[in-house]
């Protein structure tokens, strides 16, 4: 029972990073750039709703949807003044506007809230109790699964049946032949980056329930985990963020459990070594060729 009480807990926290990883995917998959500041927004997210249940009285619901709502607004003025000016720019001009972008939110964060934890109030509590109570499950567990896989069966409906999707996979696959047949590539990176952020608000108020202690830093160490479990899975490929975070938080929940809690990130990191190292491309990405 005590491995199944970790595997599920691993598989909670994993769908967390999956989510989280889903921005990482989409943004890369599309405008072919990493947003490292992805995790600030999973941070900004979790204050949002924060504020909204402890000083304004909101239920819970009405917390999610306005994080979802600034984080959205957040990640399409992210997107418009700090990337949009380097859409020709090398990627290590991207890289670095993202790493500053990134110390602005959290900065930001500490000016607003200051830098002391804040205590935050799970959406759902209590456990659910099965085999005669030998083993327990948080109902908070069971609801961020839950929620991972209906966000990853909506996403997966929205790019292949919507019309917007289909011009995120032909920006995907070539920005200039599908500017060519009229689809207006600002506009479609700029809806990815709207829909990664409300995914990382989401996220935010999941990680924040998880584990309810808020800081300006909140976001920084999921979001380098959530680009490990997309590297891993195969950045760009959905599936394959949805693969790399539940192997991810498996790994990690297992790591602390049975070898060391202090070893655990350094176990995380050094599997995903070992699978670049055997398999480049993650478990399910694809060697793609370039025209030179």
């Amino acid at each position: 029972m005590e491995f199944l009480s970790y595997l599920i807990s691993g598989i909670s926290l994993g769908s967390v990073y999956a989510i989280i990883a889903l921005g990482y995917t989409m943004v890369y998959g599309i405008a072919k750039m990493l947003n490292f500041a992805h995790g600030d927004v999973i941070m900004v997210g979790g204050y949002i709703s924060f504020c909204a249940t402890t000083y304004l009285g909101l239920p819970a619901v009405v917390s999610i949807l306005l994080a979802m709502a600034v984080c959205t607004v957040l990640g399409i003025v992210i997107e418009g003044l700090a990337y949009k000016p380097l859409r020709s720019a090398p990627s290590l001009a991207v890289l670095i506007t993202a790493i500053g972008v990134s110390y602005l939110l959290q900065n930001s964060a500490l000016l607003i809230w200051g830098a002391a934890a804040k205590s935050y109030t799970p959406i759902i509590s209590g456990t659910l109790q099965l085999f005669g109570g030998k083993l327990s499950i948080q109902y908070i567990s069971i609801l961020t699964v839950i929620v991972c896989l209906v966000i990853m069966a909506g996403l997966t409906l929205f790019t292949s049946k919507s019309k917007m999707g289909k011009a995120m996979r032909a920006c995907s696959e070539d920005k200039g032949a599908a500017q060519l047949m009229g689809i207006n590539v600002n506009q479609t990176i700029s809806v990815t980056f709207a829909i990664g952020s409300a995914l990382a608000a989401v996220a935010g108020v999941l990680l924040c329930s998880y584990s309810p202690s808020l800081m300006p830093t909140t976001g920084s160490m999921p979001g380098i985990k959530a680009f490990t479990a997309a590297v891993f899975g195969g950045i760009g490929s959905i599936p394959g963020a949805f693969l790399g975070g539940i192997l991810l938080g498996v790994i990690e929940a297992l790591a602390k459990a049975y070898i060391s809690m202090q070893l655990a990130n350094a176990i995380v990191f050094a599997v995903l070594i070992v699978v670049l190292l055997v398999k480049p491309t993650g478990l399910l990405g694809k060697k793609v060729m370039e025209k030179v």
